[in-house]
């Protein structure tokens, strides 16, 4: 940090299922430290953080938002995600900026499967965890029994930290240190030597994951919330942070006034307001002024001359920038995890101007970039994509509130996926007159859940770094459509295998239009899979109704592990296909006369059970798609003509074992092929081959 400024800054999130108690505890932990005055109540609709009137409305937290408290030379920046799973891509946005987080669990629900959702989340993302398990004033609620089900649910190591809070007697305090001590070899043999264990040791073993310290108390009766705050500052420390400047953005959002505010993190150096950042957009770098720094507390802010490590911020004056962007040092945030898994059309008023409107949801579309706003040009229709019904009422409300605008939503429909099922090598070639690119790309499936990743195994003898940078930077700028239903390729590796460039005539498009049709070109030879989304799913429900329930979950493709009975009730948990279990929740609620619960959270992508019936009502025709060309560009006589899918291995100039192939045209048909070839000659790539 700089100067003599010593506070300890930490940003921590607090997340949690849905009604769980995590406003409450925020409102807990701002009254404490002096933020607010008086503890407000999401029923009574005045908690300090729900700032927005559909969320008082509502009762629930929608966007996340963020709080300063400051405990002597501690700040901490609490940032308050959404616990409703159809706003899980908000949440999941703000875990790449927290240093720790709060997991609020209800001690009369105990671990749900939004809860495990969560715990994974925060395992990807490797952020120490605080457990506050709330409600524990309802009648049946037990500490003991409650831990247990911690450490078999989530983690061997949670903690029960009671003993570690002030006042605590001497048996509690002796139970909390050999509990800890028995999570790291070498603090246990410290301990049974002298019987301690260290604030540090502790502190590290935090850090590193290795305990996971749980607290018990009613945050609307502020039972145990003091505890919980004292050891959260306790246990603590500032990571190091470097020199040189860095920040990653997690949101960017609108005020009341429409100005754009870009929320990031300082993970590096300083920044001052008017200081110039820049960035990438696409291929077009970006450099503008830091207008305002501001540091919200709620609906408020105070403007900042300078933001120090550690600290969050919206900044105004930025326009290029979007979520999960690292500035200076900082790379990119990986892609999030969770995803919409429905597709719904936009309905829009007949009056409505259609081009404005998808103007307007453009911006939107910046603040929630996995809305993936889309102008289906064929059908005349706008599409987005969605967690659910609850996230189609919220959108509907915020078209009307920002542009008033009364919309409506079609029935949503599945958003399906496409892999391969072997690896294939896919070419690319565009050659107009004064153009030339050719790519060959390897085609690999990969492990489910992975997505797409992308490497490059070609020469630099071969095709120079920095148009290998491009094609790897034009295989990642987009979704790429499969050839079965047009829906997006994941769970590959792609590998830049081979290519070439004209000394004169390349240009970067000339490489873009290349790679996309050596995708499309290994796509068309490939045999491909169709892959359908997959709940995992927790029902309980009366014992009586357990048959039916079974025998509904097969009959929608899905699978179980033997039910769990609990006194008259029973619990299934299991997995099945999102297009069978949609709707299931309430049928639950009909058949159970309302006593069945039934928790679904996504569990990823499956070969689709009924594919070619999906393939067959989509109607998708890959030759049919001129944004997504399949064929490729070559030239001959001073003129360009294309060349189909299952012919460019005729017409190529590279072939797959790097020499140059024999039905490569001759110079005086091909000004541009005939300079290229003169201008680098292809070097052998050993052991790729198709």
């Amino acid at each position: 940090m700089s100067g003599q400024d010593t506070t300890k800054r930490l940003v921590v999130g607090i997340l949690a299922h849905v009604d769980a108690g995590k406003t409450t505890l925020s409102e807990g932990l701002l009254y404490l430290s002096g933020r607010i005055r008086k503890l407000g109540r999401v029923d009574h609709g005045d908690a300090f953080l729900d700032t927005f009137a559909l969320e008082k409305e509502r009762g629930i937290t929608i966007f996340s938002k963020q709080a300063i408290l400051d405990l002597g030379g501690s700040r901490f920046t609490l940032l308050d995600t959404p616990g409703h799973v159809d706003f899980s891509a908000e949440m999941e946005r703000t875990l790449g900026v927290l240093d720790a987080a709060i997991l609020v669990i209800s001690g009369a629900d105990g671990v749900q499967s939004h809860t495990l959702t969560l715990w994974k989340l925060l395992e990807r993302y490797h952020i120490p965890v605080f457990l506050f398990i709330n409600k524990m004033d309802q009648p049946g609620t037990d500490p003991v029994a409650l831990l247990t089900e911690l450490k078999n649910r989530l983690s061997g190591n949670c903690t029960d930290f009671t003993g570690a809070c002030a006042g605590a007697a001497d048996d509690a305090a002796e139970a909390f240190r050999e509990s800890v001590a028995v999570c790291d070899e070498t603090l246990l043999e410290s301990y049974l030597e002298t019987g301690e264990v260290a604030d540090e040791d502790i502190v590290r073993l935090i850090r590193e994951r290795e305990v996971f310290p749980c607290f018990f108390g009613s945050a609307l009766h502020m039972t145990g919330v003091r505890e919980f705050l004292d050891c959260l500052d306790r246990f603590t420390r500032q990571r190091s942070y470097p020199q040189t400047f860095g920040a990653r953005v997690f949101k960017v959002s609108r005020d009341q006034q429409g100005n754009r505010l870009t929320w990031m993190k300082i993970t590096g150096g300083t920044l001052g307001v008017k200081e110039m950042l820049s960035g990438m957009d696409g291929e077009e770098a970006w450099e503008e002024k830091a207008d305002q720094l501001r540091l919200y507390s709620g609906a408020k802010f105070e403007p900042a001359s300078r933001l120090e490590p550690g600290e969050v911020a919206a900044v105004t004056g930025l326009t290029h920038t979007r979520p999960g962007e690292g500035l200076g040092f900082e790379p990119d945030a990986p892609l999030p995890a969770l995803e919409p898994v429905l597709n719904y059309q936009i309905l829009l008023p007949a009056e409505c101007d259609v081009h404005r409107m998808l103007r307007n949801l453009k911006e939107l579309q910046e603040e929630d970039p996995l809305l993936h706003i889309v102008w289906d040009e064929r059908l005349g229709e706008i599409h987005a994509m969605l967690m659910g019904e609850v996230q189609t009422e919220v959108l509907r409300s915020l078209i009307w509130e920002r542009f008033h605008v009364a919309v409506d939503f079609g029935p949503g429909n599945i958003v399906y996926k496409e892999t391969i099922a072997a690896p294939v090598i896919g070419v690319g070639h565009f050659e107009p007159l004064r153009h030339y690119a050719e790519v060959h790309l390897l085609l690999e499936p990969g492990e489910p859940g992975s997505g797409l990743t992308f490497f490059t195994a070609c020469s630099e003898d071969v095709l120079d770094r920095n148009w290998q940078r491009l094609i790897l930077t034009h295989l990642m700028e987009r979704e790429h459509p499969g050839v079965l239903t047009g829906s997006s390729i994941t769970d590959m590796q792609i590998t830049l295998i081979n290519g070439r460039a004209h000394i004169k005539h390349t240009e970067g498009g000339d490489f873009r239009q290349a790679t996309y049709r050596a995708v499309r070109n290994g796509l068309k030879k490939a045999r491909s899979v169709l892959l359908e989304p997959v709940y995992e799913f927790r029902l309980e429900l009366p014992g009586t109704q357990l048959g039916r329930a079974m025998t509904d979950i097969q009959k929608m493709g899905g699978s179980f592990s033997p039910p769990q009975m609990e006194e008259d009730r029973a619990i299934l948990v299991g997995s099945a296909p999102v297009a069978g279990m949609r709707d299931y929740p309430r049928q639950v609620l009909s058949y159970t006369g309302g006593q069945g619960r039934l928790a679904c959270t996504l569990k990823g992508y499956e070969p689709c059970r009924d594919a070619q019936e999906v393939v067959t009502a989509i109607g998708y025709d890959s030759e049919r798609d001129p944004d997504n060309p399949t064929g490729s560009v070559f030239c001959a006589h001073g003129a360009g003509f294309i060349v189909p899918w299952d012919e460019v291995e005729n017409y190529m100039h590279l072939t797959d074992d790097g020499s140059v192939a024999p039905g490569e045209p001759e110079e005086d048909e091909s000004f541009a092929a005939g300079e290229a070839r003169a201008a680098a000659p292809v070097q052998n790539r050993a052991g790729l081959s198709q």
